[in-house]
Formats: C-alpha cells, sequence, structure tokens
C-alpha cells in the first residue's frame, strides 16, 4: 500500500470515528433526558437561578446555584456524573478502537487526556456534588478548582503519553 493510500484510508476512518463519536455522544445525551424524569425542566431551572457572591474577603464575585443541594441541584449533578462516567468508558473504546486502526499520535494523545479528564470529572461530581450531605458555596468553588486541575492533570497526561512513544521511537 502507499504511503498516499494509507493517509487517505487512515483519514476515512478518522470522518468514521468522529461521525461514531457524535452519534454517541447524541444517542447518550438523549437517553439521559429519556431516563431522568423532568432533566430539561430541572436543568433550566438551575441554570437560570444564579446568585453572585462574593469569594472570601476579596473583591472577587462568582456566581453560584441557587439550587446547590436541592433536589434540582441533586438531578443534575447526577445526570452530569452517569453523563461523564459513560463518555469516559465510550473514550476508552475509541481509544482501543485508534490503536487498532493505526489512527495519528496526537489523536490518540487527545483520547487519552479527554479519558483522564472525563473519568476525573466523575470522580469529582461523585465527591463534591453527589455524596456530601452539605453541599455549600465553598464545596462549589472547591469543585470548580478541582476541574480546573484536572484539565491540567489531562494535558499531562497528553504530555507524557506523546513523551513515551516518541522517546520509544528514537
Amino acid at each position: 500500500m502507499s504511503q498516499g493510500s494509507r493517509g487517505y484510508s487512515r483519514g476515512r476512518y478518522e470522518g468514521i470515528l468522529s461521525a461514531i463519536s457524535v452519534g454517541f455522544f447524541l444517542i447518550l445525551v438523549g437517553t439521559l433526558f429519556v431516563t431522568t424524569p423532568n432533566l430539561l425542566d430541572k436543568v433550566v431551572t438551575f441554570l437560570s437561578h444564579f446568585n453572585v457572591v462574593q469569594v472570601g474577603n476579596t473583591n472577587i464575585y462568582v456566581p453560584t446555584p441557587q439550587h446547590l443541594a436541592d433536589d434540582i441541584g441533586k438531578s443534575v449533578y447526577l445526570a452530569a456524573r452517569e453523563f461523564s462516567l459513560v463518555w469516559g468508558v465510550f473514550l476508552i473504546a475509541m481509544l482501543g478502537t485508534r490503536f487498532l486502526l493505526d489512527s495519528p499520535l496526537r489523536r490518540k494523545a487527545e483520547n487519552i487526556g479527554d479519558i483522564v479528564f472525563w473519568l476525573g470529572a466523575t470522580y469529582l461530581i461523585q465527591t463534591f456534588l453527589v455524596a456530601p450531605t452539605v453541599i455549600d458555596v465553598t464545596k462549589w468553588f472547591e469543585f470548580w478548582a478541582a476541574v480546573i486541575m484536572f484539565i491540567g492533570v489531562s494535558l499531562i497526561a497528553r504530555a507524557i503519553f506523546l513523551a513515551a512513544i516518541r522517546a520509544r521511537n528514537i
């Protein structure tokens, strides 16, 4: 197989994988809305009722939801946790497929970073928003600080994968 034809099939597979990802995303979101009673109403209510609060003794003011720990908030958090978990597992399957189809290294690295982020988000949602009996503004801020940290962790995981592959190829 010539290099040109290999590049063509590689690109064709990437398009198919992208279509599968978009399709699975839509199915997942649809399934969450069908299986969770009144989820759309709860998400709209959750997102439309925010207060602006001062962070500590600073002059910084940030929005926080009014429905931090009530039934509306818990329903939104549970749906977000389920989405994150299923999406993370799907991304693991996609990574395996990328290895089988010899996807470009960059795509595999992105996939690894995404897996770390979404499975980490599942853990954070469970730890900060679902499991606690009391959720206050401090927990809300801690959750978002941890999300920012997991973005960094996912970027580092991506870089470690790229460095390990490149070091192995030297």
